[in-house]
């Protein structure tokens, strides 16, 4: 189905197309560039911003987005929207060919080649040959934006609950290249009480995986059930990250959440730095 199918099936409210011009344009303009743009530019045609002699830092906006590849398209769609209160910005999929494939994928055929053995083997898709397609969905956040990708069969149909690739069964935040989603909870909200709804509307949802560690120790799943409510939030006291509150929770997928608020010295220490990054970015 294309994109424009979709959004014929979709009809968009309101809000949703203030999120998509607001919020998506980058997104959407970063996406078809990197998708469909031929990869043959030439030093003396690219723009001038790409030839700035400048810091890196300066050139940047900031961070656009972050990309978590799902095993279940719907049933991370239904967590990030229904569940955390994200909203759409667009969806897109059915990508394949060759030059997503070389974008996306490179070096990981590289890898592949050098040690001699089939691309699948190592967790590659065949994109290129159509085999496999990518879809991914954008969910807007007030500070971030998220964008879901699942790499399928071309048999599978799109949001549908079997990947590509089967998913990494330990997900320890300790392994290296392991990534987090912190969500920033409000400052007037009961984030022990916080911690408790989110797990039983995700369970109420059958989404059994979203589990919040607990405060003390506990060995057995039943043990972190009947932890006291109380045992829900590390409160930080000790500076300079005095008045943080965070909890580690996992989402349906497996993926490493963290939950924080940032209370009282800790707050400013953040308002101050993000107002003097802003100087220096008006003074660059």
């Amino acid at each position: 189905m294309s994109h424009e199918q979709m959004s014929q099936n979709q009809p968009e409210n309101p809000d949703r197309r203030t999120v998509l011009r607001a919020a998506g344009g980058v997104a959407i303009g970063g996406m078809a560039a990197a998708l469909s743009v031929s990869t043959k530019v030439s030093a003396q045609q690219a723009p001038a911003a790409a030839r700035d002699p400048g810091s890196l830092g300066a050139r940047l906006q900031g961070v656009q987005h972050f990309g978590l590849t799902v095993q279940n398209m719907e049933r991370a769609y239904e967590f990030y929207t229904a569940v955390l209160g994200g909203t759409e910005v667009f969806r897109h999929g059915d990508f394949q060919g060759d030059a997503v494939q070389n974008t996306l994928l490179a070096d990981q055929e590289i890898i592949a080649n050098t040690l001699g053995v089939n691309p699948r083997t190592i967790g590659v898709p065949d994109l290129r040959g159509g085999a496999q397609r990518l879809d991914v969905r954008f969910i807007q956040f007030d500070n971030v934006v998220i964008e879901l990708l699942q790499y399928r069969d071309a048999d599978q149909p799109m949001g549908g609950p079997k990947a590509f690739a089967e998913p990494v069964e330990h997900m320890s935040p300790a392994f290296p290249r392991m990534m987090h989603i912190c969500f920033y909870v409000r400052d007037d909200v009961d984030f022990n009480q916080f911690i408790t709804d989110l797990e039983a509307e995700s369970a109420r949802r059958g989404m059994t995986q979203v589990r919040a560690n607990r405060i003390i120790r506990v060995t057995t799943e039943e043990e972190r059930k009947a932890a006291p409510q109380d045992t829900n939030t590390n409160k930080v006291t000790v500076a300079p990250s005095d008045g943080w509150e965070l909890i580690y929770c996992k989402g349906p997928e497996g993926e490493q959440l963290e939950f924080v608020k940032a209370l009282g010295p800790v707050k400013k220490r953040f308002a101050d730095a993000h107002e003097a990054h802003m100087r220096l970015a008006s003074a660059n």
